[in-house]
C-alpha cells in the first residue's frame, strides 16, 4: 500500500516535471523604446533665488540650506553665507560662520564679527574657535 502511494507520487512528480520542461513558452514581448528626454541644463543661479526666499524658511530649513551650500566654492554661495551671518537666529548665523571658516574664508567671518561686536559676536567667535 505504501509502495503504491510512493509510486503514484513519484509518477505525478515526473509528469509535472515533464510538462514544465516541454510546455510551450510565451514569446517575450518587445520592450518599448524609451521616449527621448529633454536635455537637462544645470544652472548655478539657484543660490541667488534661495537668498531671496531665505528669510521665509524655518530656522531648521535655513540651517539645512547653510550646510548644503557651505560645501560649494563659488561667489553666489559665499554671498548667501555672508547674508546668513545677519540672520536673526544665532544658530543659523553660527552655522554660516562655521561654513565660511571651514572653507577657508575665516577673514570674512572675522570682519563680520569685528563690525558687529557684542555678546552675540563673542558667542559665535567662541563656537568657531571650538570647532576649528
Amino acid at each position: 500500500m505504501l509502495a503504491t502511494i510512493l509510486v503514484l507520487v513519484l509518477a505525478a512528480g515526473i509528469a509535472v516535471g515533464l510538462y514544465a520542461w516541454k510546455a510551450p513558452r510565451r514569446a517575450p514581448e518587445p520592450v518599448a523604446a524609451m521616449p527621448e528626454r529633454e536635455r537637462l541644463n544645470a544652472t548655478t543661479g539657484w543660490t541667488s533665488e534661495a537668498g531671496d526666499e531665505f528669510s521665509g524658511l524655518s530656522e531648521a530649513a535655513r540651517c539645512d540650506l547653510i550646510f548644503a551650500v557651505g560645501s560649494f566654492d563659488d561667489e553666489r554661495s559665499s554671498r548667501l553665507l555672508e547674508h546668513a551671518l545677519d540672520d536673526p537666529s544665532e544658530a543659523v548665523a553660527t552655522a554660516a560662520a562655521h561654513a565660511l571658516a571651514s572653507s577657508g574664508r575665516i577673514d570674512t567671518v572675522d570682519r563680520y564679527l569685528a563690525a558687529h561686536a557684542g555678546e552675540r559676536a563673542d558667542r559665535i567667535a567662541d563656537v568657531i574657535a571650538l570647532l576649528e
